[in-house]
């Protein structure tokens, strides 16, 4: 039996607006997941519901078995860290920090040593005497991380927690996250729009998009196995590629014809014939001078280890993952190829997967 439980969960706001329809999703005990989507898509909402912060319009929220739906948030046992802070500006760093400790009753030298730990954990030793008001956003936000991560909690809920660390910080607290829940085995409800933090931290990602649950999978599962067009545009940097054509049989074999290519490329796998969605990732892509595919240059970004080429031609737009040493001019002329075994198609009217 999973140990947290969307059954059915929805919300709807006075004004009508559909918020979050419908989700079901079974995370398993000391399992890391991540809601991953676009601002709007309903994975706060989704989360203030698990927390209790919000009442679903529909649903039940069951957390080891229990349907806890319509407790307060205090009879949950959740550690929450909310996207801005919300921080007690009265209390110092370590009384912060200690508070849920406080609440809990632990004797006060108890207390004190759990939170040095965690302190030493986050660097915030030296800021345990000041406010909240003397310290930088990022500071700030280590701080609620420490509170949440003080005490082991049924269940950790994190809303967008690194949000206002600058680029090397993020990366040192997905480490120290990540290290801190397989330690403690407390299982994790995770909140971002940033995929690189979503692919390093989850067990299992869950896609949502206008309120709804596109696919849940490992990061490569969903990375490498997309299972509509959302999913393959959003995940990734760039994105999917994806051309618009037809499938075709010819000469007994499944070919793929795209607008501007002068010769069919041929699938990998059975597909009915009809118009489809060619996906493929820049990475599996590569200049071929014998290559199904013309265009030219318009773009060469230097991403340090890679370099993506933009090629447009009469099928669009697609990018290119070359070595960083493989410079390119703007107005090149250039053929590609694509790697079949990582060829994905999509139905055209409903950008569901088919093969």
């Amino acid at each position: 039996m999973s140990f947290l439980t969307l059954d059915g969960l929805a919300k709807t706001w006075p004004d009508g607006t559909r918020a979050v329809r419908g989700v079901d999703l079974a995370i398993q005990a000391g399992e890391f997941v991540v809601l991953l989507g676009p601002s709007g898509c309903g994975k706060t909402t989704t989360l203030r519901m698990i927390a209790g912060l919000e009442t679903p319009t529909s649903g039940r929220v069951l957390l080891g078995g229990l349907d806890v739906t319509s407790l307060p948030p205090s009879r949950r046992d959740v550690g929450f860290v909310f996207q801005f802070y919300a921080l007690y500006p009265h209390l110092s760093v370590e009384e912060n920090v200690a508070f849920p400790l406080l609440c809990a009753r632990m004797p006060k030298d108890e207390r004190r040593a759990a939170v040095a730990r965690v302190a030493a954990r986050l660097g915030l030793g030296p800021l345990l005497p000041r406010r909240p008001r003397e310290l930088s956003g990022g500071d700030q936000q280590r701080v609620a991380l420490a509170r949440a991560m003080v005490r082991k909690p049924a269940l950790w809920l994190m809303d967008e927690p690194l949000g206002t660390l600058d680029a090397d910080r993020r990366g040192e607290m997905c480490e120290l996250l990540r290290a801190q829940q397989l330690e403690q085995k407390v299982t994790t409800v995770y909140v971002t729009h940033d995929q690189d933090e979503a692919m390093r931290l989850a067990d299992r990602v869950v896609v949502m998009s206008e309120g709804e649950i596109l696919q849940v999978g490992s990061p490569l599962e969903v990375y490498d196995e997309p299972a509509t067009l959302f999913v393959a545009r959003f995940l990734g940097s760039p994105g999917m590629n994806l051309l618009e054509g037809e499938v075709r049989r010819e000469r007994g074999v499944a070919v793929f014809r795209s607008r501007g290519s002068t010769e069919p490329m041929r699938l990998p796998v059975l597909a009915a014939p009809g118009p489809t969605v060619l996906g493929f990732r820049p990475e599996a892509a590569r200049l071929d001078l014998e290559g199904p595919l013309a265009g030219r240059v318009v773009l060469d970004a230097f991403h340090g280890a890679c370099r993506y080429l933009h090629v447009e031609g009469g099928f669009g737009r697609i990018a290119v993952r070359e070595t960083a040493t493989r410079k390119s001019a703007a107005g090149e002329s250039v053929r590609i190829s694509i790697e079949p075994a990582a060829m994905r198609l999509f139905d055209t009217e409903t950008g569901r997967r088919v093969a």
